[in-house]
């Protein structure tokens, strides 16, 4: 029996690898064509995908009675130096990047990649690894700029990601639990996602490309290998990918990238206009038409761009330079990759009738927003972006006002809200819509830190 099954084995091994065999498995389809594959693409873009490792210092807590030598007497402690420093170690993270610029070697990844790191390492697909340097980044829309000394590097194009629909086959590159460049593919399942609580300017593209942990700064490509997005983020209810993940297109990363290549930083407008998405509450008292789409203006800031050009409150806005404004997220998204001193083209309603009105965007240090377009609880404060670095500033305080007996002081930087960190009045706002009924905020008052309960 066993001489048998030997013999067996070795007749359908002879079948298996006989060139009869091999042949008659086909390598093109019935029209002599071969079969779709990705690997001529991939060739091309995965090169230019790149792992991304952080090391950060971190400082371990001690107790400071181990410098008493009463205290280190009494419990018989050895006096050794090291207790009179934290001692420190190196963590490393890791992520992914995109090399968007071969001769000057510009790497673009999330901010959140490389927040707070020491030392940024960009390893190749072909073994190479580089210091980095990181140029500046962009936390509202969690974009950072490295640039690395290389030669003979390989970069992906950028395209237009406003051509980008739904239904649109797409490939996901990066780096998963720092196992090595991954490829996954999948569609485009929606654009123009926002309200999320990610960051602070939100427009993704949502796609079931399996995006995991590691996959954030990598490449969203088109079947052309075009690059239409940044990997940024998964819903993971389970820690896992269920199919939904969100790109950062890639049309907003560049805008960002372009000014801080130029500036060092992302110098962002604003028109001067409090906005609020379109309920069916509010169609109705406007005597809007059922199912209309668009933001509604609130409040026009006096001496604002949008003052001088005539925007009212109670329009409404419904395109921007073209493109359809359905959603107070989008329309932020979309004067957010305007530059300071561009004109934007926008659609709106007006009692019925639609005009086209030009407004350009002004630098937000002279725009002081009040609080009845942000909070009722805030009723009486004036906020400015802070001019110094993140969050925002407490400008002035209306006498008898509610924010007067807020606790709130003239001169304190609010760097946080409702457990969100604020970067700027957008995120302000966004943050504070999460409750109406109380605010917590988290302020830096003359440098100490305190928390502040308004309800």
């Amino acid at each position: 029996m066993r001489i048998l099954a030997i013999l067996s084995v070795n007749i359908l091994l002879t079948i298996i690898y006989s060139p009869l065999a091999l042949g008659a498995i086909p390598s093109v389809d019935a029209s002599g064509k071969p079969y779709p594959s990705l690997a001529p693409m991939l060739k091309q873009v995965n090169p230019a995908v790149v792992n991304i490792a952080t090391y950060s210092t971190l400082q371990y807590r001690y107790n400071p009675l181990l410098n008493d030598p009463f205290f280190r007497h009494f419990f018989n402690i050895p006096d050794q130096k090291r207790y009179r420093q934290q001692p420190k170690k190196q963590q490393q993270s890791a992520g992914s990047g995109v090399i968007v610029n071969a001769k000057k070697g510009v790497v673009l990844t999330n901010y959140h990649v490389v927040k707070d790191a020491d030392e940024v390492q960009v390893a190749l697909i072909d073994g190479r690894s580089y210091q980095a340097k990181v140029i500046g980044s962009d936390p509202d829309l969690d974009i950072a700029v490295l640039k690395i000394d290389a030669r003979n590097l390989t970069e992906v194009v950028m395209t237009d990601s406003n051509n980008l629909e739904v239904g649109d086959f797409v490939v996901a590159i990066g780096n998963p639990f720092g196992l090595g460049q991954t490829v996954t593919t999948g569609v485009v399942s929606a654009l123009g996602r926002s309200g999320l609580g990610i960051e602070g300017y939100e427009n993704f593209i949502q796609t079931d490309a399996s995006i995991n942990p590691g996959n954030s700064g990598g490449a969203l490509v088109n079947l052309k290998g075009e690059l239409v997005g940044i990997n940024t983020a998964i819903i993971a209810p389970a820690g896992g990918n269920v199919g939904i993940g969100f790109a950062i297109p890639i049309n907003m990363a560049k805008a960002s990238m372009m000014q801080i290549i130029k500036h060092g930083e992302v110098r962002r407008g604003q028109i001067g206009v409090g906005i609020q998405d379109i309920t069916p509450g509010l169609r109705e008292a406007f005597n809007l038409a059922n199912g209309q789409l668009g933001v509604l203006i609130t409040h026009v800031a006096q001496g604002s761009p949008a003052e001088t050009a005539g925007l009212k409150s109670g329009d409404v806005i419904l395109a921007v330079d073209g493109k359809t404004t359905s959603s107070t997220g989008q329309l932020r998204s979309q004067l957010g990759i305007k530059p300071i001193g561009d004109q934007v083209k926008l659609a709106i309603l007006r009692e019925g009738k639609q005009k086209n009105v030009a407004v350009t965007v002004a630098s937000p240090e002279g725009l002081a927003v009040s609080s009845d377009q942000l909070h009722p609880l805030l009723a009486g404060a004036q906020f400015k972006n802070n001019p110094d670095g993140e969050g925002i500033l407490v400008a002035s305080l209306m006498p008898n006002s509610a924010a007067a007996y807020s606790g709130l002081r003239p001169g304190d930087i609010i760097i946080g809200a409702n457990k969100q960190r604020i970067f700027s009045l957008e995120s302000f706002h966004r943050a504070l819509q999460k409750s109406q009924s109380s605010v917590l905020l988290y302020i830096n008052r003359n440098g100490a830190a305190l928390y502040l309960v308004i309800r």
